[in-house]
């Protein structure tokens, strides 16, 4: 996506442009707000007002983005809330809504921030703001990675779909709708219908049809399975045997090779624990990009209770930025003695005494 520039806050005071805003016509376009002096934005704005980002032009409208460090609204005064703002949405050119898909993430949220993501999410009409609304907890975000030298960095990306008055009818045809890519849709259907497939899993129990060719374009070791080498003792039975797993999980990884997004994991009771069985399975099966969905996602888990398990976890699988986020968190020393007084670190030297070197060498 092209480019529209860098507005940065320092100290709660109004955003200045490190970069010029680049005035792009094009349909798409990415701007970049960095939030310098965090703690400052917090103490000293109130709920339901916010900082706005510089103006920048993506397919021929004005935008900014609007942060509220202590929520827009007094329900969610707890978190940080952010908003899309339409600068000139009282054109002419709006009479029919406006549509677009938008995608407002940290900067090192990179999956998040690709094309097809964005394109494949929620479609807004506007004029009017549109928003992500409460973004993430203040406690939350405090603890985890995005958060440095009290600083953070947000990119929100644009998609511009157009409007029945559009500006680019030189070049489109207003009677031509293309629609969003809907194929993983398709792909999940597929296998909550079980149509079509070819091989059977058994799992905790529970038996789970799958096709072997989605299974194997999406994983080496499912690959190596079903057609490599290995193919030989598997097709002596009719149902493959997995070990060490539950049937939950291993639907969760399905859903994820089915449709690149695991599923509604965040709705269960334990999701912690889920997003680490889940991670234990995405290494299992060589699916790295799961891999690291689950390391951001435990990252925001990281508490006074989790800290050593997850710890523990991110060492038995090399899980280098989950790790780092531990271990930043147990440099607090406020942290560190709850830890210590709960019984967590004598279980991580029982598990991974290698890891206490690291510690200490953090702490020092």
């Amino acid at each position: 996506m092209p480019f529209t520039g860098v507005s940065v806050i320092t100290d709660g005071r109004a955003p200045r442009s490190s970069s010029p805003t680049a005035s792009s016509n094009t349909s798409s376009g990415y701007h970049l707000l960095i939030v310098e002096g965090y703690s400052r934005t917090k103490s000293s704005t109130h709920t339901g007002e916010c900082i706005r980002s510089c103006p920048f032009m993506v397919g021929g409208y004005l935008w900014c983005i609007q942060y509220y460090p202590n929520g827009a609204k007094s329900e969610n005064a707890d978190f940080i809330s952010l908003y899309l703002g339409l600068l000139n949405n009282d054109d002419a050119a709006l009479a029919s809504p406006l549509k677009l898909q938008f995608e407002i993430s940290f900067v090192d949220q990179i999956y998040n921030q690709e094309s097809t993501q964005i394109r494949a999410g929620q479609v807004y009409e506007l004029p009017r703001s549109c928003g992500l609304s409460p973004v993430n907890q203040r406690d939350t975000l405090e603890r985890s990675k995005y958060l440095k030298d009290d600083s953070f960095t947000l990119r929100c990306d644009i998609v511009v779909i157009g409007d029945a008055n559009s500006r680019d009818t030189a070049t489109t045809s207003p009677s031509i709708k293309v629609p969003s890519s809907d194929m993983q849709q398709h792909f999940s259907d597929l296998l909550l219908a079980e149509e079509g497939t070819d091989v059977t899993f058994k799992v905790g129990g529970e038996t789970i049809a799958a096709h072997r060719c989605v299974l194997a374009a999406r994983s080496a070791v499912f690959k190596a399975e079903l057609f490599g080498t290995m193919k030989e003792g598997m097709m002596t039975t009719s149902v493959i045997q997995v070990d060490d797993m539950d049937a939950q999980v291993f639907r969760a990884m399905l859903g994820f090779i089915y449709s690149d997004s695991p599923s509604e994991i965040e709705e269960e009771e334990d999701a912690d624990v889920m997003w680490q069985h889940l991670l234990i399975a995405a290494d299992r099966y060589d699916l790295r990009r799961l891999r690291l969905m689950c390391e951001e996602k435990l990252s925001e888990y990281v508490d006074v209770t989790t800290a050593t398990t997850i710890l523990t976890l991110a060492e038995q699988h090399n899980c280098r930025g989950l790790k780092e986020t531990c271990l930043e968190f147990l440099n607090s020393p406020a942290n560190l003695q709850k830890v210590m007084a709960s019984g967590g670190l004598d279980s991580l030297a029982a598990c991974c005494p290698s890891v206490l070197k690291d510690l200490i060498a953090k702490l020092n």
